[in-house]
């Protein structure tokens, strides 16, 4: 940018004082802020143009990015294994386990079997 001290813009004031004249510089000054309003508006239009212009292409960008995603489809593997069921059927399941049996009764061992009650008869000694 230009680097204008006070020193210099109070130089060229006098300047554009002597050489346009007293009776002329008021519609000088007010013709010269027209043209820096203009310009800065053209500026400004600009950087805008130019700020939408990049924002479209990063829009571009992810869009495309997005649909690359879609269609890879990183957890078909993942989605599958949720949609199989965790166990078969219960038919199934029946069907691979023997039936179940009444349980048996225990053997008695009658030939082992003593009287609880003491006898009346006393002891062989």
């Amino acid at each position: 940018m230009i680097d204008l001290s006070w020193s210099h813009i109070l130089i060229v004031l006098v300047v554009a004082l002597v050489v346009v004249g007293p009776k002329d510089l008021p519609r000088l000054m007010h013709t010269l802020g027209r043209w820096m309003a203009k310009a800065r508006a053209m500026a400004d239009q600009f950087r805008r143009s130019f700020d939408e212009m990049s924002r479209q292409a990063e829009l571009d960008e992810l869009r495309a990015e997005i649909q690359a995603l879609r269609n890879e489809r990183p957890f078909a593997g993942i989605e599958q294994a949720l949609h199989e069921p965790v166990m078969p059927p219960l038919e199934t399941r029946h069907g691979d386990v023997p039936a179940l049996a009444p349980p048996e009764p225990e053997p008695v061992d009658t030939a082992s079997a003593q009287p609880i009650l003491p006898s009346a008869e006393p002891p062989p000694t």
